[in-house]
């Protein structure tokens, strides 16, 4: 098994690509070992000193590190992300999927549904496609005001250039389409 790497915007995060599909469906973001009780692979990576972050996209895995240096950690990383693939445990447990827990905990007014639906299919269309080039996620979660509430994932979360990305991109991209929106910001 041939697992390539690659540079994301954020420093702390690199992006693993196994050569084959982690989740079928959605994402998955991990912040610390807690977390990752619903995946097996997940806490594989946990256990490996230094990692603090794990992201699942369709095709890669997002890890995020603390002060450790890519030059160790990294070994470890693909050693345990083709451990798990060559053992055949599924990516995931059993538990609720994040997207479900995502769309749960939306929230705007039903007023402003058809706003609401536009958002999102602007998101989807046009920004996460390329926000997941870079190993993160940008979702949906809520409307109010005038001002859109995003859920930074990945990558993204914690990145020093995902303030550019939603003020100079995502904000600018809405408004664009839809005059409601005033502001984007992150949850």
């Amino acid at each position: 098994m041939f697992i390539q790497t690659e540079a994301t915007p954020n420093p702390q995060t690199l992006k693993f690509l196994p050569g084959r599909i982690v989740l079928e469906t959605g994402t998955a973001d991990f912040r610390g070992p807690d977390d990752a009780a619903q995946s097996p692979l997940a806490e594989r990576l946990f256990s490996v000193p230094g990692v603090t972050g794990v992201f699942f996209g369709y095709d890669f895995v997002t890890v995020t590190k603390e002060d450790a240096d890519w030059a160790h950690l990294k070994p470890a990383i693909l050693g345990a992300i083709m451990e798990h693939f060559m053992s055949g445990a599924p990516i995931m447990g059993a538990a609720r999927s994040a997207e479900a827990e995502d769309i749960e905990g939306e929230f705007f007014d039903p007023a402003d549904v058809t706003i609401v639906d536009t958002i999102k299919e602007l998101l989807e269309s046009r920004v996460r496609p390329a926000v997941a080039q870079d190993g993160g996620d940008i979702t949906f979660k809520g409307f109010r005001d005038g001002t859109v509430f995003l859920n930074m994932k990945g990558s993204c979360a914690g990145c020093p250039s995902s303030t550019a990305t939603l003020k100079h991109g995502v904000q600018n991209l809405l408004r664009h389409f839809i005059p409601e929106v005033r502001e984007v910001e992150a949850v």
